[in-house]
């Protein structure tokens, strides 16, 4: 847990630019306004992450996962958060989904490239051995010649 409440605090920073991405452009925030903002927000952080706590202990479980949120959500009566929480948890679920496909497909050619070289490598030894051999033949012909 932490030490001080002020590591509770979520980042100025992060805080900030959350403040002005929700305003229209122009409009300026007090340093206090934005103070009272950012312990607003870290509170309700706090709270929703205490209920959804409570829902993954009820379930025996040590890891908070989003249903465990969504049920905090509505049992903390923020129910209008819910339908963009759902399809905000759907577009991270579906970005997640593609990074492992490309992930999966880079391996896989990664794979048949490797088999490829390997391919050409053997075909390279079957050539050289086919090379030796006929130098033999050549140099056995050349002596058979001469006697």
């Amino acid at each position: 847990m932490a030490e001080r409440p002020e590591d509770l605090n979520l980042p100025n920073a992060v805080v900030t630019r959350i403040i002005k991405e929700a305003l229209p452009e122009g409009v300026n925030i007090s340093k206090e306004a934005r103070s009272a903002i950012s312990r607003a927000a870290s509170v309700f952080v706090l709270y929703a992450t205490s209920c959804a706590n409570n829902f993954a202990m009820k379930g025996k479980r040590k890891t908070l996962n989003a249903s465990d949120v969504l049920a905090a959500m509505e049992e903390m009566e923020f129910q209008r958060f819910l339908t963009p929480l759902k399809e905000s948890l759907e577009v991270y679920r579906q970005d997640q989904k593609g990074k492992k496909e490309a992930t999966e497909q880079k391996k896989k050619d990664k794979e048949k490239k490797a088999d490829s070289e390997d391919q050409d490598k053997s075909r390279e030894e079957e050539n050289e051995e086919e090379d030796e051999k006929m130098e033999e033949d050549e140099v056995v012909e050349e002596e058979e010649v001469e006697n």
